[in-house]
């Protein structure tokens, strides 16, 4: 990946040692390889972090999107549940392929509500006691796919370093899919 930056982004803050991704267990003591994939140690610890936190922002997005699509009403109901059914199913899918990355890097990836939530940037919405109208639904929409664009070019940076072409590959699928989503979301409100 090319180095050319005009601007330096905020970086997220630094993960609480809690919060960094711990090995995985092998099942037998010694019974298999170290991992070698041409990744420093250090590197793929720093990448799978960063995964981690890109997997619990896009777990959250993924989880307002499908919120979004059970409560939206309004005259652009059927438009914008069928445009948030279409979303989140292929959010849903890329959940699936994150998660693989970080264990790939010998990793665990988060995989409850209270690690998602941990490490989001992304505020929860709730559905059962409150319904937003569609406007700040799509608004929202809107910042977490940018909120989720923003980790991606973080995890693309430490990826970069770790010279972890996989890892880039994937956000970059990642960043194309989250910036076309709020682009079209953005023009709903215009």
């Amino acid at each position: 990946m090319a180095k050319t930056k005009s601007k330096t982004p905020a970086k997220a803050p630094k993960p609480a040692k809690s919060d960094l991704p711990r090995a995985a267990a092998s099942t037998q003591s010694g019974s298999a390889p170290a991992i070698d994939i041409g990744i420093e140690g250090k590197d793929r610890k720093a990448i799978a972090a960063s995964l981690s936190r890109f997997l619990s922002d896009s777990f959250t997005l993924y989880l307002k999107t499908h919120n979004f699509h059970w409560n939206v009403t309004g005259p652009m109901f059927n438009a914008l549940h069928n445009m948030f059914e279409a979303q989140y199913t292929e959010q849903w899918t890329a959940l699936d392929d994150i998660a693989e990355r970080i264990r790939a890097l010998g990793y665990n990836a988060p995989g409850s509500y209270a690690e998602f939530v941990r490490l989001t940037v992304l505020k929860e919405e709730p559905g059962l006691t409150e319904t937003l109208g569609w406007q700040e639904m799509v608004r929202q929409l809107v910042v977490g796919n940018e909120a989720v664009c923003r980790t991606a070019r973080e995890v693309l940076e430490i990826a970069d370093d770790g010279d972890d072409t996989p890892t880039e590959d994937l956000m970059t699928q990642r960043l194309q899919t989250h910036e076309k989503y709020a682009w079209m979301l953005r023009s709903l409100l215009q």
